[in-house]
């Protein structure tokens, strides 16, 4: 998960804040079995508090058949190097439309800190963590604000996607939207191109989509299967994972992490 301050993981539990319906802000908490919710919630906070989380750890994610499908393919090893993983995602579409325009073309390393520092700077401290800002919580900075975050060129394309969601002419909550129509209504928007739709959709919305054209996914195929990455291209990533089916999106997560786990070691040599 990207490390922006709204969660931790602490003595085998993790921590999320939360931001409910009723914009009351709380932090819960999943230990692996149970869920760990403060005092004084009522039924429907409580449901809601226990969707977010379920939501934002995959918690349904059936993890077994993934394996079993994996397991006489050249991604097999996969399943012990990373056993147990499922893809995060965000708590709001709209925080992981803000999140990934952060990414764009700069290290995930990097981005992350950016994140941060943008949570910090805009979001609302509950005990040790933040709740992400909020589409009314950016538009109250400058654009000068938002470089202060190390966004450079991105600053404006968040200053001005958040000003047009909250206007109600970017559309987020694309939930049941095939993937293709979802990209192509994104993708009309400035600072939106394919590989941020794409990226969105997954993390914002669960959708089964991974950015073909990512270079840490592209890394990582090379990688698994002795290429340059040069001669590994975007059709490449998609006839290799295309066939994985329901389990493309995830699959594609795997190889990603591999490459991000693999690729201090290889710069070292």
């Amino acid at each position: 998960m990207i490390r922006n301050g709204t969660w931790k993981f602490e003595g085998g539990v993790f921590y999320q804040a939360l931001r409910l319906p009723s914009g009351k802000l709380i932090v819960a908490g999943y230990d692996g079995e149970d869920f760990l919710l403060p005092g004084g919630l009522g039924k429907e906070d409580k449901k809601f508090a226990k969707e977010k989380l379920s939501f934002i750890l995959g918690l349904d994610t059936d993890l077994d058949s993934f394996y079993a499908e994996i397991s006489d393919s050249p991604f097999a090893f996969l399943a012990e190097e990373f056993r147990g993983l499922t893809v995060p995602a965000a708590p709001s579409p709209y925080q992981a439309l803000m999140e990934v325009i952060a990414q764009q073309q700069v290290s995930f390393d990097f981005a992350q800190k950016t994140i941060a520092n943008l949570v910090r700077l805009a979001g609302k401290r509950v005990g040790e963590v933040y709740a992400f800002p909020t589409a009314e919580d950016i538009a109250g900075l400058s654009e000068a604000e938002l470089r202060e975050t190390k966004l450079g060129y991105r600053a404006q394309y968040i200053k001005n996607l958040t000003a047009l969601y909250l206007k109600e002419k970017l559309n987020l909550d694309l939930w049941e939207w095939n993937v293709e129509e979802a990209i192509k209504y994104l993708t009309k928007f400035r600072g939106i191109g394919k590989w941020t739709a794409e990226l969105f959709l997954a993390y914002g919305l669960r959708k089964n989509v991974y950015p073909a054209g990512d270079l840490g996914l592209r890394r990582g195929i090379a990688k698994i299967f002795g290429k340059r990455v040069k001669d590994v291209k975007e059709k490449d990533v998609r006839e290799i994972i295309e066939p994985y089916g329901k389990w493309k999106g995830l699959l594609a997560f795997y190889v990603t992490c591999y490459d991000r786990k693999t690729e201090p070691e290889r710069r070292k040599k």
